[in-house]
Parts: C-alpha cells; sequence; structure tokens
C-alpha cells in the first residue's frame, strides 16, 4: 500500500521528497487543493471514503500518516 500511495503523491507533485518530509501539510508544502485532489486519488484507488473529519493536517503529514488514514478507514 505505501508503493500505491508514494505513486500517487509522486504522480500529483514530483517536486516534492515524499520519501523525507514529515510536515508536508504542517510546512505548507502540499496545498489544500492538493490535499483534495489526493483524498479523491485515494478514494479511487483504495475504495475507500475519507470524510471531512479525517482532513486533519497530522493526516497528510508524511506518507507514513496518509498510509495510516487509509488503514484506519478501510478497517
Amino acid at each position: 500500500m505505501r508503493e500505491t500511495v508514494l505513486e500517487i503523491l509522486e504522480e500529483l507533485r514530483e517536486d516534492v521528497d515524499f520519501e523525507n518530509e514529515t510536515k508536508l501539510a504542517d510546512d505548507r508544502i502540499l496545498s489544500s487543493l492538493d490535499i483534495v485532489s489526493i483524498v479523491g486519488k485515494f478514494n479511487d484507488e483504495f475504495d475507500i471514503e475519507i470524510s471531512i473529519e479525517d482532513l486533519e493536517p497530522e493526516n497528510f503529514n508524511s506518507v507514513d500518516a496518509m498510509v495510516e488514514l487509509i488503514t484506519r478507514v478501510q478497517e
């Protein structure tokens, strides 16, 4: 799953080092529009529904945080 998340992110923003960044949302590396696009792609790719309540910056600060979010939503 981590590889798929990385592919989606790199497709969206190839200028960002997703492997090493840990404050993607907090440091505004990802804009709100980026996050909306990411959520849409995650919903389609993983057949999930990320809710408004899940749109917290800490869920989008790193690849690992996003993988945890997807895993939580899938349960």
